[in-house]
Formats: C-alpha cells, structure tokens, sequence
C-alpha cells in the first residue's frame, strides 16, 4: 500500500537575520515566506513538518541506491573496476568521496527536520491537536532522528550531537561525539519516548507510519551493538512474544511492491513509481526548490545491464555458493515448485536459476560471463516488468527491519548470553526462518547427521568435501554469522555493520581472498562447472580490500572533508 503519501515542505531552513541596524525594505518581513512565526501553528502544520521528516528516508543514501557504495564493502558484494563503487570494494576511498559526504549530509537532513518537529511542539501551544496526537506526532519524530542517529553512529563512529535548530554560525561548531555518547544521549532516550507512546499498529492512511515494534527494535539493535547481550534479548523478545509480526509465507513479498507494509514488515520506507510520474528517481525533496520523486532509483542500480540497468553491485562468489546449498528440504520443494531454495529465487539469479527473469528465460540476454556468475533480483523489477523503467524510477519499499532479522537477532544474543544453554532455543528461531524458506533445517541436519550440523560457510568447491560439527553456542554463533545472515538478509543494509561488529571483517576478507586465489589457479579446471558455472575469469573481488583493510581507517567512513573545513572542532 502507498497510503503514506510525503509531501515536501518549503521549510528547509530558517535564516535568521542579525547586525543591521538600517530600517529599509530588507528588514520587511515578507508577507509570503514560511517562518517559524507563522507556522507550526496546529496539527495539520505539524504533521505536515512531521511528513518532511519521513521524506528524508527516503533520500538514496538513507534507503536507496547510495547503499550500494556500503553494501560492496563486506563479504557478500562485488563489483567491476569500470564502476564507481570500485573505490570502496577496494577500500580506496577518501573523506572527499561523494557518498561519504552525501550520507553525511543526507542524515543531518533528517536530524534537522525532526529537531524541528520536536523543538516547536515543546515550545508552542497548539489547541487542536487530538487526544494522544501531540505525543504521537513527537515519537515519531523522535524515533526518525535515532534512526538517523543510529546511521551516523555506525557509518561514521559517532556524530556530531544537535537536538536543537542552530540560529548562528557558533551553533554549528561542535565536537564529534564517541557512540556511547550518541546512544546515551540522544538514541535511547529518544526510542524509550517513542516506545511509550508510538501505538502498535496504525490503521488506514496512516499505515507505514513507525510504530512501538519499530522503536523497540531499535533499542534491541542498540544494546546488541553494545554487546548488552540480556537487554538486546529482552527488547526482541518484547517484540517476537507481541504477535504483531509473523514471516509472511513468501520471502519475495518482502522485496516487491506487490505486498508491502506486510506481516513481517517493521520499519518500512515508503516508494511510488506512480505517484509524481516524469519526475527522474534522482530528483530528492533536500531543497525548496526541487520536488521528490517519490521513487527510488536502488533497481536501476542493482538490476542487470542487458534490462535497462547497471549491475553496479554484483554477488560475490561467497554468497553465490553460500544460496546454492541453502538446499531445499525434498518435501517441500513440490509444493514452491523450485529446484533452488526460495531464498536464492527471491534474492538472486545465477545462469541455471529458476523461472523467468524480467519476462524471458535466464540467459536468453547476455550476461552471465567475464565471470559475472550472478546478478542481484532484490530491489529490481525483475519479476513484473520487461525492463527497468528509464526514468530510474522504482515503486519497491526499502525494509530496514523485518522480523526475520529480529528472529536472528534474538538468536545472536541469547547464545552470546546464555552460552551453550541457549542453543536448543537459538536453534528455533534460526529454523522459522529456514522452513519459510523452504530449506532444511538445522534440527533435520541434526537429526540426519548423528546430531551435527553442516558447516555451510565453507566452500565446497575450494575446500572438498562437506564438513559437519556439533551444534555449540560457538558453532551456531558462526552459522549465524557466516550463513544464515548473509544469506536471508543479503543487500537489506546490515551486512558492513554487521562484521564491524563481530570484528570479523580481516578473517572474511583474507579466507575470500584465499579462496579467490585457488580459484585463480585452477580456472582450467572449474570453468563453466558447478557450483557456480564462471565462465572466461575469476573476479578478482578482494585482491585489493584484504590488503588495503585497517580496522582503524576502515571500519567507519571519515567525517567528509567539507565538514571539517566548516567546523574547527572536527579537526583539520
């Protein structure tokens, strides 16, 4: 549904004049312009405030195809010298790179317009708000700014604090803040606000809007980022034991137009390829003068190049192999009508996959060569139209939360806080994700193999034979980690900052890049075989990024250049 229409609002910025002291018609205030004198009046103008705020997620940086240049950064994406984002697959980018600065920026977009909205409705008094409005229209603001907080916390290590509208130069001049400050600070005070009075649903129009199941979703992800492994537990289980969400029965509803703001859906950014049609995806409302286009242009980004796209971002050759043995239980892949799990189906298309692919059978375009072994299907139109539109324009939600990573999560935590005792438990909640899909799970492993599970993480192709091992808090923490996150939630955003904080980003990138080499020297013999069936090269995806990473430099994006220039408090 598209019931959450966003509208911008010519209220971008506030200039206040001060020093001049000459009464002419420069100090007239003119009788047209938008001020904080005659708006934020009543409910309608804080609403309206309040849909600004929700059109800063919508900006490619936040939720589209600006999460390519992060989304190439870990383990499961790679991509060709030819693209731009060819500089942060090989970690060779700088604090003047474009998406450095546009997520700076784009983010504290965001912040700015929610201060507002939670500046003025503590200091104005509005007679026509309705019963809980007040405090609704408040949460929700405040549940978007640690969002974006949330953001800068984990892209960039920190942020530069402000909770109110700065009016002078000085205002802007502030240190750059540690996490545990911007969490302590800003982002659990404001979740903990929005938890107490975001409602559970919303009804009619209003579905889309954040809701309490997003906000302590957040607070869950807030704690198991600082490894408060019991609070993290806690606040998913709130959820999980809720009943608001379920897995809806299909994955693909989760990456499509067509049944959006579902059951599993959390925290879910709003796209229209109808609404303002003719308008070209690029066009964002960060500006009086341009108008949104309300689409997003993350399909023309990941789609391929033989439909009207770029394949920008492609598969690594990890997570290719990782969906080929996401193997489907025999008793259930009569009833998908699938010989590859619904995961890969939904997630991405290697040249023996199943069905259709934007309308025609799988190769019958080019592509699937130079060893380009698979493309991305998430984001793109793959499954409705013959080509992706050449306006850039795209109607798919991005979903930055859904229950299955809440599911994952909570299994995360309860292993890294109850040890071996958690992992029957943890075990479940892995297996709800994998019986939607259709896949075997880790108890029929178990009960199949004299009580151990597969090390599916490890190449068979690169290292023989399939291992097994005992299911330990250590061996299921490493499923999770190296399996079952990478692959049902592959280019949702979560990859990077995931390994960050495992610290797992140099052994990923060494073993990929060991596994790359003996590729490499044995091409004569596997091409064009299964697995993976490359043809004519082995890309050379992590040759430089295994080298090039230093945890320090690496793990968060430098404050952009420009931002230091302007604020002397940020260092030279």
């Amino acid at each position: 549904m598209k019931n959450l229409k966003l509208y911008l609002l010519f209220i971008l910025s506030v200039i206040t004049a001060t020093g001049c002291d000459e009464e002419d018609f420069l100090d007239e205030t003119n009788p047209n312009a938008i001020t904080t004198d005659t708006f934020w009046e009543n409910a309608a103008q804080f609403n309206a405030g309040l849909n600004t705020v929700y059109g800063a997620l919508q900006f490619g940086s936040i939720s589209g195809s600006g999460l390519v240049f992060e989304m190439i950064l870990g383990d499961i994406g790679g991509t060709e010298s030819w693209y731009r984002p060819f500089a942060f697959r090989n970690l060779t980018y700088t604090d003047a790179q474009e998406h450095v600065r546009l997520k700076w920026n784009d983010l504290y977009v965001g912040i700015f317009r929610a201060n507002q909205v939670i500046q003025f409705i503590n200091e104005n008094e509005v007679s026509d708000f309705r019963e809980r409005q007040r405090e609704q229209i408040e949460a929700q603001a405040r549940f978007l700014r640690a969002f974006f907080y949330f953001q800068l916390a984990h892209t960039y290590g920190g942020a530069v604090i402000h909770t109110e509208i700065s009016v002078e130069a000085a205002d802007f001049k502030k240190p750059f803040s540690d996490i545990a400050t911007v969490n302590s600070e800003i982002i659990t005070p404001d979740l903990e606000f929005a938890i107490a009075n975001l409602p559970r649903q919303w009804e009619g129009s209003n579905v889309g809007r954040v809701t309490w199941g997003a906000a302590v979703s957040l607070l869950g992800k807030v704690h198991l980022y600082d490894e408060n492994w019991s609070e993290a537990a806690g606040r998913f289980k709130e959820v999980i034991d809720a009943n608001i969400y379920s897995l809806v029965p299909n994955v693909m509803d989760n990456y499509t137009d067509e049944n959006e703001f579902n059951a599993e859906s959390i925290f879910e950014v709003n796209f229209s390829s109808t609404l303002k049609p003719g308008i070209n995806g690029n066009a964002v409302d960060d500006s009086p003068w341009e108008s949104g286009a309300e689409a997003t242009t993350i399909a023309t980004a990941m789609g391929q190049l033989s439909f009207g796209a770029f394949n920008t971002l492609l598969p690594s050759y990890y997570l290719h192999e990782l969906f080929v043995f996401d193997e489907m239980d025999p008793s259930n892949a009569g009833n998908f009508g699938l010989t590859q799990s619904q995961r890969m189906g939904a997630s991405i298309v290697p040249t023996n996959g199943d069905g259709l692919y934007y309308q025609l059978p799988i190769g019958e375009r080019g592509g699937w060569a130079f060893g380009q072994s698979a493309y991305i299907k998430k984001h793109s139109n793959w499954y409705q139209w013959s080509s992706e539109d050449p306006n850039n324009r795209s109607g798919i939600n991005f979903r930055h939360i859904r229950l299955a990573d809440v599911y994952l999560m909570y299994a995360e935590a309860i292993l890294q806080a109850s040890g071996d005792a958690a992992v029957t438990e943890a075990m479940s909640y892995i297996d709800r994700v994998r019986a939607r899909a259709g896949v075997i799970t880790l108890d029929q492993y178990r009960n199949d193999n004299a009580g151990q599970i597969p090390e599916l993480h490890i190449s068979v192709q690169v290292h023989g034979p399939r291992t097994f091992t005992n299911p330990t808090a250590e061996t299921v923490l490493t499923h999770i980690m190296k399996v079952e996150r990478p692959v049902e939630l592959c280019f949702e955003g979560h990859r990077w900052k995931d390994l960050v904080r495992w610290g797992m980003v140099k052994e990923q990138f060494d073993a990929l890049r060991a596994d790359e080499k003996w590729r490499e020297d044995n091409f004569d013999t596997i091409e064009g075989e299964e697995p993976l069936l490359v043809v004519e090269r082995i890309r050379p995806d992590f040759i430089l990024s295994s080298q090039n990473y230093s945890p320090d430099v690496h793990n968060y994006f430098p404050i952009p250049t420009g931002e230091k220039q302007i604020n002397d408090q940020l260092g030279g």
